[in-house]
């Protein structure tokens, strides 16, 4: 098997990466309006309702509405009031790994945040802190391109943005299909867990002990 070289960029995903949710906060609000913990998510990522939100075909008040208008439909009651509440919390930085960003740009790597994400990321970023709002010397956001990950087309975009071919890049994500789609894209990828992941991390973009990804 042939050795790849060591990965150059980092492109880091944002949401069950960068930020996390509480399941126990949007949980109170379900119970308040009295259904099951995790119903509202369970709608707002179904592909026909999520996709046109991360695509930039509707603005994030929009995918709410259309969240609404499902959850109504299926015979929620007050689904308006109830999604507009779940869609308060915008959730909070995992700082391990906001730490490790700079890290990687203090050590001369370019790093892109590389999310599927709405109109409203930008804000997002700024809202959360840390210094987010400026923390990536790229963000490709999925709404502003018109595509989403896993396309391969979204996967080159990503790598031109931080000017590095795609065999140099190491893209980190949550999802197993994302992930996959990076690697038929040409990049190195891996599954995020959680912070325990960094030490193997930081080794694959050689800021730790010796590694190099196949």
């Amino acid at each position: 098997m042939a050795v790849r070289p060591r990965a150059h960029a980092l492109l880091i995903d944002c949401d069950d990466v960068l930020r996390r949710y509480d399941p126990a906060v949007n949980a109170a609000i379900e119970e308040r309006y009295g259904v099951p913990a995790g119903t509202v998510l369970a709608v707002a990522i179904e592909p026909a309702i999520v996709h046109p939100a991360v695509t930039g075909q509707v603005t994030r008040v929009g995918w709410l509405r259309a969240v609404a208008d499902a959850l109504a439909a299926r015979g929620v009651a007050d689904a308006h009031a109830l999604a507009t509440d779940w869609g308060r919390y915008r959730g909070e930085v995992v700082p391990e790994v906001a730490a490790f960003v700079r890290e990687v740009r203090a050590a001369g790597r370019p790093v892109a945040l590389a999310t599927n994400a709405t109109d409203e990321l930008t804000a997002d970023l700024a809202g959360l802190g840390l210094g987010l709002a400026g923390a990536f010397d790229a963000v490709v956001n999925s709404s502003e391109l018109g595509v989403a990950k896993p396309s391969p087309d979204y996967f080159a975009a990503a790598c031109a943005a931080v000017e590095t071919p795609p065999e140099r890049c190491l893209f980190v994500d949550d999802q197993e299909r994302n992930v996959r789609g990076a690697r038929a894209a040409g990049l190195s990828a891996y599954r995020w867990n959680g912070p325990a992941d960094l030490p193997y991390l930081r080794a694959a973009l050689g800021l730790g002990a010796a590694h190099t990804l196949r």
